[in-house]
């Protein structure tokens, strides 16, 4: 059984093509729990927050995001040769997001709204880790992610108290994600370097009238995005 908790740093890139994009660095930090007797069972939660900055036709700085993110893991390990494990795995994971730009007035002149989006997808991966001399291990990761649902809630009343909110469903999509991790033993804990790429491509999701007033006045919906964090964390397994 280990636990493992990490400082983390990343750049986050948003994108909806032909329509805008975000950028900016995000700040977390990880933890997780796993429990390895051949069966491999582990727990995984993250944070982060930061400041991006918007822009299509006009621009918005420094705009509040958050997110988190809480996976569980299971899966088996393999050793290969004398030094090497390999642990395919299979899990769950709930990721959101929170961009606040509520309370602010881009370039041109357009209010700022909260969106909230929220993923649902299923984690499939593999794992492997070597044993090199001086108390040295290397491991890396490569994971496809299934995505199953997902809800955008765009909270137009900020804007305007008269329009209701927006809350999109989507259903296509799917995520990769990547790391390379350096491990040194120690007695009291193990120091963990481990740089890593998460990666989302979401398709257009389903379309929901926009209320103002009681009154429907026209349609709205997700546009097709993508995003890219890509960072490195450092801490501590015991």
């Amino acid at each position: 059984m280990t636990w493992e908790l990490a400082p983390e740093i990343y750049h986050f890139s948003y994108r909806e093509p032909g329509v805008m994009r975000e950028n900016g660095m995000m700040y977390g930090l990880t933890g997780s729990y796993a429990y390895h007797n051949n069966l491999m069972l582990k727990a995984e939660g993250r944070g982060s927050i930061g400041r991006v900055d918007y822009k299509n036709s006009g621009t918005m700085d420094s705009i509040r995001d958050y997110s988190f993110e809480f996976r569980g893991l299971g899966g088996y390990d393999f050793p290969v040769l004398e030094k090497i494990v390999l642990t395919p795995y299979f899990g769950v994971g709930y990721r959101y997001l929170n961009d606040d730009s509520s309370g602010k007035i881009s370039s041109t002149g357009a209010g700022g709204y909260e969106r909230e989006s929220n993923y649902i997808y299923s984690p499939v991966g593999i794992e492997g880790v070597v044993d090199i001399k001086n108390d040295w291990t290397i491991g890396a990761r490569a994971e496809y992610d299934i995505f199953w649902w997902g809800r955008q809630i765009s909270r137009l009343s900020d804007y305007n108290a008269n329009y209701s909110d927006l809350r999109n469903t989507q259903r296509t999509g799917y995520g990769f994600r990547g790391s390379i991790k350096l491990q040194r033993n120690g007695e009291e804990f193990d120091l963990i370097i481990e740089p890593f790429v998460r990666y989302w491509n979401i398709a257009k999701s389903n379309d929901s009238n926009i209320v103002k007033s009681g009154t429907i006045v026209a349609y709205g919906y997700e546009p097709k995005n993508n995003s890219t964090e890509y960072g490195v964390k450092v801490g501590a397994k015991f």
